[in-house]
């Protein structure tokens, strides 16, 4: 594993983003802070915005509303039917929303610019934050720490469904109390196998089984929690996880991803938990008034960014895996066959026998050819394959003069890449200049390129017309 170094934010562009900050433990975590008021800022002032637009005389999931269908469903100002009566609530949200943005976003501008870079690694408050990236026990007490908050977070929601006012219920289009909700554990956990419906978890078709569920999942994220803060890792996964900032960061990428290709799902084909007088009909589907429903909005959200934090997660994967092996990537990715300035990097792809055994059969490194030859074997396949897109997609392709104007087409494309050749060859080898390389030794030459070229040319229209006698005879083998 590769040691890690304290990096300035000096070493990176702005662009970075948070990478400047990663082995500043003070500036990541006003980074954080920021960010978290970022986000309540955004939720306050989105939804002060969506109560100045929203029209009580249409139905909500026709309006392009996305945060108040999610306060309706929790029950804040609704009466029978799914009826948003009173709007007052939904105020109240956003400018405890927007105060709290003050207090984070004076928070990261503290931690930005007066803290301390580095947090000090002392037994007192501040110094808890402190962190080292490879500190394995350290690493699983702040995954400790967030699990315990995320099963906080669950039960926060089954004490609104239990004793602060109940949610929507669509099953009678009223705001209830779930005063019974799902304990069974068989039950509950029976979605997660399909017991109750090929939807899996989307399936859930009444709240009790929903509060229920948030139950157990408040339960497992707080035992998980405790268990990693008390606990240190086992040997296994200190040897196969790699502990890295960009590691992490991976790590939590994919969780994201795959979190968010779940709820694009759910919201899709569920209208228990997202009721269709908030969100609009089940699917995917475009409301009366031509706007796609909040319903749509949201799973096409969700999937998009799914996919954009799965691309992330790769990238940091495999940056945190090279890193790890010893790499550094800016000085390019190396280590093919200890020669650095290929470039090149050993997979199971390009490095496994089955395809160095295949390579090593191709026309252009199999040993014992003359370069003519393997001229000819290259073009003959090019001419015979080049044919097709020409006479299928060129513009006399519904005419009788298809094939030969593909043939002609194709016959000018081969000439073309046979100059192209023979600018190769005079580049590569001036002054009589032998290439180096992995090329075989009678392919070294400008002579034997020469060759090569002549074979290719030959080869080639070969080809070409071959696959021509085959398309213009094609009622003899059909």
């Amino acid at each position: 594993m590769a040691t890690a170094t304290i990096t300035t934010s000096k070493e990176f562009s702005w662009w970075a983003g948070n990478a400047r900050f990663i082995n500043l433990s003070g500036k990541l975590l006003g980074a954080h802070v920021a960010h978290a008021g970022l986000i309540a800022l955004w939720a306050g002032a989105m939804t002060l915005f969506e109560i100045t637009k929203y029209d009580p005389s249409q139905p909500m999931y026709q309006q392009g509303l996305i945060l108040l269908p999610h306060l309706a469903t929790l029950g804040f100002g609704v009466g029978n039917g799914g009826q948003i009566i009173d709007t007052y609530p939904y105020f109240v949200i956003g400018v405890l929303h927007l105060i709290s943005s003050a207090v984070l976003g004076a928070g990261g501008i503290y931690h930005a610019l007066l803290g301390p870079e580095v947090l000090p690694k002392n037994q007192t408050f501040l110094g808890s934050f402190d962190y080292d990236w490879q500190d394995e026990d350290k690493m699983t007490t702040i995954i400790g720490i967030h699990l315990v908050l995320l099963g906080l977070g669950a039960w926060l929601l089954v004490g609104k469904a239990m004793f602060w006012g109940g949610l929507y219920d669509p099953a009678t289009e009223t705001v209830r109390l779930i005063t019974e909700p799902t304990f069974n554990s068989a039950r509950i956990f029976g979605y997660l196998f399909g017991a109750f419906g090929k939807e899996g978890m989307a399936a859930v078709n009444n709240l009790e089984d929903v509060v229920g569920g948030h139950i157990w999942v408040g339960l497992l994220c707080v035992a998980g929690g405790l268990w990693h803060i008390f606990t240190k890792p086992f040997n296994w996964a200190k040897s196969i996880l790699i502990w890295s900032g960009e590691a992490y960061l991976s790590y939590s990428l994919g969780a994201l991803a795959y979190m968010g290709c779940l709820a694009a799902y759910f919201v899709t084909v569920n209208d228990t938990v997202y009721p269709t007088v908030f969100y609009g009909p089940v699917g995917l589907s475009v409301a009366a008034s031509g706007e796609p429903t909040v319903r749509t909005w949201l799973a096409t959200s969700h999937l998009a960014l799914a996919i954009v934090f799965l691309a992330g997660h790769i990238w940091h994967a495999l940056r945190a895996r090279v890193i790890a092996a010893g790499l550094d990537f800016q000085q390019g990715v190396v280590n093919y066959g200890s020669t650095p300035e290929v470039g090149n990097l050993d997979t199971p792809i390009n490095a496994s026998a089955l395809t160095q055994t295949w390579v090593q059969n191709l026309p252009i490194y199999r040993q014992g050819l003359s370069p003519l030859r393997r001229g000819l074997e290259i073009g003959m396949a090019h001419g015979y394959f080049l044919l097709g897109p020409f006479v299928k997609l060129g513009p006399l392709r519904d005419t009788e003069l298809a094939n030969l104007a593909g043939l002609a087409a194709t016959i000018g494309l081969l000439f073309i890449l046979s100059v192209c050749l023979v600018m190769y060859a005079n580049a590569s080898f001036k002054d009589g200049k032998v290439a180096l390389g992995e090329l075989p030794q009678n392919m070294k030459t400008a002579k034997s390129w020469s060759e090569f070229n002549t074979g290719w040319t030959v080869g080639s229209c070969g080809g070409a017309f071959f696959a021509f006698l085959l398309l213009k005879n094609s009622s003899l083998f059909f």
